[in-house]
């Protein structure tokens, strides 16, 4: 692997590690997210702690550290294996962050913003998805799971060679999401709620 490949794939874990929802509820004077609610740091929690306007700031700034590093590896020319773990980098920078005591969130925002560069097409798919699967059943984290497993499909359909990438980050996902899966599993998986007053 070469040195700008290792480069990017560095600058991705430590754009991924910026928390996105423990700032905005710094700002906002809320409650740490890992310490209340799910005490996931993501955009359905800020959401119940603060409402719409934290969680909307929380959703585009996770989007945007998942798309700045592949966006650059994609324009340097990086191969589609080294752009899939650029993704993985960031994501993981998400889950485990370097500033944050490695207490981070699902990075499913994050995952999705990694693959708008190399397929926007995909990206708006996987949208369509989530908001599909989260209308009918108001379950955050089910329509993340839906829409990740699907992402491989709309992968090859549309852009073969990052099949491989989108397998990679829809395993991944899948696996932060495991305490989700046996909730839902045991019929007990918190749906959407309203922020609290």
């Amino acid at each position: 692997m070469s040195a700008l490949a290792l480069l990017m794939i560095l600058t991705a874990y430590l754009i991924g590690s910026i928390s996105s929802a423990v700032i905005i509820c710094k700002l906002f004077g809320l409650d740490d997210p890992r310490l209340r609610g799910s005490g996931n740091p993501g955009t359905t929690n800020v959401y119940r702690l603060g409402g719409w306007t934290p969680a909307l700031l929380v959703l585009v700034m996770d989007v945007l550290k998942g798309m700045l590093p592949v966006w650059g590896s994609y324009y340097l020319g990086l191969d589609p294996l080294v752009l899939a773990v650029v993704a993985m980098a960031t994501c993981l920078g998400h889950i485990y962050p370097l500033y944050f005591e490695f207490k981070g969130g699902k990075a499913v925002a994050t995952a999705l913003g990694a693959m708008f560069p190399v397929a926007w097409e995909m990206a708006l798919l996987l949208i369509a998805t989530w908001l599909l699967v989260f209308t009918v059943t108001r379950v955050s984290s089910l329509a993340a799971l839906i829409t990740v497993s699907l992402a491989p499909i709309y992968a090859y359909m549309i852009k073969p060679q990052y099949t491989v990438p989108a397998i990679m980050l829809a395993l991944l996902i899948v696996w932060r999401h495991r305490g989700n899966i046996m909730r839902l599993w045991r019929g007990d998986e918190v749906g959407f709620r309203k922020p609290k007053r």
